[in-house]
């Protein structure tokens, strides 16, 4: 037997990819202790917590505005099943946390989407959920981003245009000339 037969089945772990951006992170660069662009292991039974108390958070952002521990991330089995999610709380008495449109207030908890926008202050931060199957330890990999991440997101949240008709001719038109369009058969052009 060769040693890669002998050797023990490799498991992938899951990844929580977490992208950040704040407005002035350029100037003020709140994210300089933050190791991007590098995956970094966590115990399963680690609790990721994000805050400026470098003593208790994992994963510091240098910014008074920040609270000592904003938020915490805990990684779960889903009961009877193999599924395995991470939880997200609020560990902020000042701020409010969304999760996408979800507001969760101090000690407030939901689970995290596979993918989803976190917002607190002008913090954004998209998080992406990438399965795998180790029990025993996840995975983070941090993203600096360049832009906003709600602006790019929400393109296709914009009000829809009013439609233009075949013809051309808006009904605003007619709207603004006092009239109303009136149907005609096509055979009548």
């Amino acid at each position: 037997m060769t040693s890669l037969e002998e050797a023990e089945t490799e498991e992938t772990a899951t990844c929580l990819h977490l992208t950040f951006y704040h407005p002035g992170q350029d100037e003020k660069m709140m994210f300089r202790c933050l190791n991007f662009c590098k995956r970094e292991q966590v115990r399963a039974d680690d609790t990721a917590k994000f805050g400026r108390d470098s003593n208790v958070c994992r994963y510091n952002l240098m910014d008074t505005r920040v609270s000592r521990i904003q938020f915490s991330l805990q990684f779960y089995r889903k009961l009877h099943t193999s599924e395995c999610c991470f939880e997200i709380k609020n560990l902020s008495k000042k701020t409010k946390l969304t999760v996408n449109q979800t507001e969760l207030g101090y000690l407030n908890k939901t689970d995290l989407p596979w993918k989803c926008i976190i917002c607190f202050g002008d913090y954004q931060i998209l998080a992406e959920i990438q399965e795998g199957e180790s029990m025993d330890y996840f995975e983070t990999h941090l993203h600096l981003a360049e832009a906003p991440i709600l602006q790019e997101r929400c393109l296709p949240c914009l009000p829809s245009l009013q439609p233009i008709p075949e013809n051309g001719i808006s009904p605003s038109f007619f709207l603004s000339q006092g009239k109303s369009p009136t149907e005609i058969d096509e055979n009548e052009l």
